[in-house]
């Protein structure tokens, strides 16, 4: 056992875990933050993605012991109360989501890809993305989604 001390969600935690306990695990199991998804456990999917240091991240893929005095936002951590984040707005406004199964993966990833890139095109958008999986939307409405919000955080 090892104890981590992070800062989620604006949040200092410290938790006794086991050393093999996978970022994604302490979200979820550890402090029941259950919006972070857990498609695959290979790193292929992308709904387990949450910001990590600033950037976009697989938390499937880190050991959360490797974290420790980082700071972790997830899902829930960007909204401003009742007030959604503008890629969550977004993606409500344009339907970017069916079963909603990857749609947390696909918000964090995208709100780092126009933080990255305020003008991001549609092109850069499906390259961006392509560590995340929906396997029902036909990314469309998603990449609408994006290019919307980015409109709204400052870009086009």
């Amino acid at each position: 056992m090892s104890k981590v001390t992070l800062k989620i969600n604006g949040e200092k935690i410290s938790k006794e875990i086991n050393t093999n306990t996978l970022l994604s695990t302490l979200i979820r199991e550890n402090l029941n933050l259950t919006g972070t998804h857990i498609g695959c456990d290979t790193s292929q999917c992308g709904a387990c993605s949450v910001h990590l240091d600033g950037k976009a991240v697989k938390s499937c893929t880190i050991l959360a012991i490797q974290v420790d005095g980082s700071e972790v936002t997830t899902i829930e951590g960007i909204s401003k109360g009742d007030k959604l984040h503008p890629m969550q707005e977004a993606f409500r406004n344009n339907h970017g989501l069916q079963c909603g199964y990857c749609t947390p993966g696909m918000i964090m990833s995208g709100i780092k890809l126009v933080e990255n890139n305020p003008n991001i095109s549609e092109e850069e958008i499906r390259k961006g993305l392509e560590g995340n999986i929906c396997r029902c939307t036909g990314y469309n409405n998603i990449v609408k989604s994006i290019s919307e919000a980015s409109a709204v955080m400052g870009g086009k």
